[in-house]
């Protein structure tokens, strides 16, 4: 159902994890002196889950149709046009600004238009990697993908911080924009094989997003994935979002602590993200998802129970080491075991989960952060995640979504010995429609 990998796919691979790294290094330095202005400035969780909404409601109602765009026309164009349309949004948001425009509103209105283009981009995005990169190279790939990300979410709060802290919101926008157009530059010379479903494809809009749902709830591997995945964001990513709330009421409002809160996140990413790509690349998926599922819990009750600013910190970089040991595993799981021309649908619903279960949690945790401690919401969280993906694995179809998932990965080494190594030395390995093959039917990341 695609063209085979290009010979060439490093090249390709880092063209296009360079662009969107890029392009991701200037959203990130938004995201981070958005919020933390939003915080500073109304030292409200209602304010907080407000600017959550905004950020992610938008991407969650719109996700739904990115993915079938995703795999009805060329991936490639759709990523530049949605992150070219992002960033001459950002750009016209800044000048209003400069003309005196700066209520809170403003803001929303640009983080909300943001989130409407990435509903577009991301599923595209994702759907890209098992296109352009090998197989047996996809948990590598994404590892990789997460570390450099890593590491520029270890230079976005510094450079928010410069930024903000000197100059103000305003100039945090055009930062956007530059690296918006090096992304969409970048992303230009990238070659992606074509989806030979997309040139022949007769059934209409409707007929491939009811497809696509009916697919979902027939794969026991995703349906079960989406639902760890939605816990995960509703009961320990939601709450996550306010610890720089935490942080003002706890420890006080210099913009330096809420930096060093988010180096700390980063720099627990970068290490875990090479772990990955490295020594962890050969473990269980689902091991890892696991692994990390239960670490997120932990980590979230030790964080509102940290007596002091730099344990606070120390926990924080524990729960960014396990991002990439959830996230890596979880989407090199999904790449393998949907078809290649229904991965855009499928990642819109992952796109769906993580936009709507966040800002859901923080109307429920952003008020309720006005009422009682952030500190007594991290634990009680914590604990409520623990408990609720116990009977999750409990459960049949817990059970059989893990077992399923084995036999994806007992799979894998079979393919890589008929392919006669891995990608780099063979080059004529197993074609992603063997590797991506779907499963019997029957989420912070």
């Amino acid at each position: 159902m695609t063209t085979e990998t290009p010979v060439h796919w490093k090249r390709n691979v880092g063209l296009f994890l360079t662009g969107q790294t890029v392009s991701l290094f200037g959203s990130m330095v938004v995201q981070y002196a958005v919020m933390w202005y939003v915080t500073f400035e109304t030292r409200s969780g209602v304010a907080v889950a407000l600017y959550a909404l905004a950020a992610f409601l938008p991407q969650g109602v719109v996700s739904i149709f990115g993915g079938v765009i995703a795999d009805r026309v060329n991936r490639k164009v759709l990523v530049m046009v949605a992150d070219g349309s992002i960033a001459l949004a950002t750009l016209a948001l800044a000048l209003l600004m400069l003309n005196g425009l700066t209520d809170l509103w403003i803001i929303m209105i640009a983080v909300a238009v943001r989130s409407v283009g990435a509903g577009v981009q991301s599923p595209a995005v994702q759907a890209m990697i098992p296109q352009i990169a090998p197989p047996d190279q996809l948990m590598r790939v994404n590892g990789f993908f997460q570390t450099i990300q890593s590491a520029m979410a270890l230079l976005a709060p510094a450079a928010a911080g410069a930024v903000f802290g000197v100059f103000g919101i305003v100039p945090v926008f055009f930062i956007d924009v530059v690296t918006a157009v090096i992304g969409v530059g970048l992303l230009a010379f990238v070659t992606v094989p074509t989806l030979a479903s997309v040139a022949a494809k007769q059934t209409s809009f409707r007929y491939d997003l009811v497809e696509g749902m009916q697919y979902i709830w027939r794969h026991k591997v995703v349906r079960w994935l989406l639902v760890v995945f939605a816990i995960i964001f509703l009961l320990t990513v939601a709450p996550s979002m306010i610890t720089p709330l935490l942080v003002a009421r706890t420890f006080g409002e210099e913009v330096w602590m809420v930096t060093v809160l988010e180096l700390a996140f980063s720099v627990g990413m970068i290490i875990g993200g090479v772990l990955v790509s490295t020594v962890l690349g050969r473990f269980s998926r689902m091991g890892l998802i696991l692994f990390a599922t239960f670490g997120f819990a932990v980590f979230t009750t030790a964080l509102g129970l940290s007596p002091n600013l730099w344990v606070f910190y120390a926990f924080m970089f524990g729960f960014g080491l396990l991002v990439p040991l959830f996230s890596a595993p979880f989407m090199t799981l999904v790449q393998e075991t949907v078809d290649p021309d229904k991965h855009g649908r499928v990642f819109s619903y992952v796109g769906i989960v993580m936009a709507l279960a966040a800002p859901i949690g923080m109307t429920v945790f952003g008020p309720l952060a006005d009422v009682i401690s952030v500190q007594l919401l991290l634990v009680v969280a914590g604990a409520v995640t623990v408990l609720v993906v116990v009977v999750a694995i409990a459960l049949p179809s817990g059970r059989a979504a893990i077992a399923a998932s084995r036999a994806v990965g007992a799979a894998e080494p079979v393919a890589e010995e008929a392919a006669g190594g891995s990608a780099p030395e063979a080059a004529g390995g197993p074609t992603p429609e063997a590797a991506d093959a779907p499963a019997p039917p029957s989420r912070r990341e």
